[in-house]
């Protein structure tokens, strides 16, 4: 099969559309839109790259590509994190290739390099792999050693290793599904696999809703992302008066797409956003205004959990508009209960528009890290 030698996009182009992420500076969760197809090769007779050991596995004994070579596999790397709605977009995906072809001479090996602090503890990503059905191995990257390695920038990121050691094929971002499967199938092939028997993907890239053609940036809470460039995601001047610092706002200013406003007592931490008072009525809360059909959260509550309650447009969200998270109390209330570090899907409308978000915690452990954004017809 000949192999793939043009850009889809050039990797310029994606990063215009990405949202920034990582380690400040170091890292990009590709956009929903699509990512970038890459065909290039490597030295033959060893690996491209290697993983560099020391960290955690997961449902595997430490593996190395160079072993895997020599035992005549062909290796799938995926780069991810758990809180990236990017990433978990493509589960699905990697899932149908581990079942089909783990047997036919395929390894995929997840690597999972941390966008936050949380995201380092072995607990946490155990959990998220249990509850995405993720069965191949998975190996922890805390240091971003294998990350260097490979001198990646963006979640999800794969790449694909034939059994000669070359770089047969890399994509970063979402999308080309059936793309990368061919491309799978033909280094099996290569490698001496039978994999005609096996039926292909007809999925290419998920359906996007047609009146989803701009979608709202993905927003950060913290100062580390806020005090750059590409940031400045909160949306009052008071935020910006130094880091480490508990004030009380008000929310009197107009309201702009892509940034965040606040009401109450807040503290602005390198990574999140935090409520820094107890309240009883809910009446502090973090606003803004977004275009698109489905929105999320990362949240890591430090104690116990607490109640999050989720307006839309001045009102709780109906049945029709709710988010998998969300359920609602007695009183019509849409909430969800935040227990866990992870990323919450709270708003799933039926068709994407304008409107605006209002998120409510009386607990002062309501520590906001993330808001993340979609257009697809179905799934976040």
């Amino acid at each position: 099969m000949a192999r793939l030698t043009v850009l889809a996009l050039s990797a310029l182009a994606l990063l215009a559309v990405a949202c920034s992420g990582g380690q400040p500076q170091s890292g990009a969760a590709a956009s929903a839109g699509g990512g970038v197809v890459v065909a290039s090769g490597g030295p033959a007779g060893e690996p491209w790259r290697e993983l560099v050991g020391g960290g955690s596995w997961i449902n595997s004994e430490p593996l190395t590509i160079a072993g895997l070579i020599a035992a005549g596999r062909v290796v799938l790397i995926d780069f991810w994190t758990y809180t990236c709605v990017n990433c978990i977009r493509t589960f699905p995906f990697l899932r149908e290739w581990n079942e089909k072809y783990a047997g036919r001479g395929l390894t995929i090996i997840g690597v999972h390099t941390p966008e936050f602090d949380f995201e380092r503890v072995r607990e946490n990503v155990v959990a998220a792999v249990a509850e995405h059905g993720i069965e191949y191995a998975v190996v922890q990257d805390n240091d971003y050693a294998t990350w260097r390695a490979f001198n990646n920038r963006f979640w999800p990121a794969k790449y694909l290793i034939g059994v000669d050691g070359s770089l047969l094929y890399r994509h970063f971002g979402e999308g080309d599904y059936v793309v990368t499967e061919l491309e799978i199938r033909a280094a099996l092939t290569d490698a001496g696999w039978d994999v005609s028997d096996v039926p292909i993907g007809a999925v290419d890239r998920q359906q996007r809703d047609s009146a989803g053609l701009r979608v709202t940036r993905e927003l950060y809470g913290g100062y580390l992302r806020n005090y750059t460039q590409p940031g400045v995601y909160a949306g009052q001047v008071e935020y910006y008066d130094g880091p480490d610092r508990s004030l009380l706002y008000r929310d009197d200013v107009e309201h702009i797409n892509g940034r965040w406003y606040l009401e109450g007592q807040w503290l602005n931490e390198a990574e999140a956003i935090v409520h820094d008072r107890v309240t009883m009525n809910f009446e502090d809360y973090l606003a803004f205004t977004f275009e698109a059909r489905s929105v999320s959260v990362v949240l890591n509550p430090p104690g116990e959990p607490f109640e999050v309650r989720v307006e839309i447009d001045g009102r709780p969200l109906t049945a029709r508009e709710a988010g998998a998270d969300i359920v609602f109390d007695a009183q019509g209330n849409s909430l969800f209960r935040a227990d866990q570090a992870r990323l919450y899907m709270i708003v799933e409308l039926p068709v994407a528009g304008v409107h605006e978000l209002k998120l409510r915690a009386n607990s002062d452990g309501f520590a906001v890290f993330a808001f993340t954004f979609g257009a697809y017809t179905e799934g976040p």
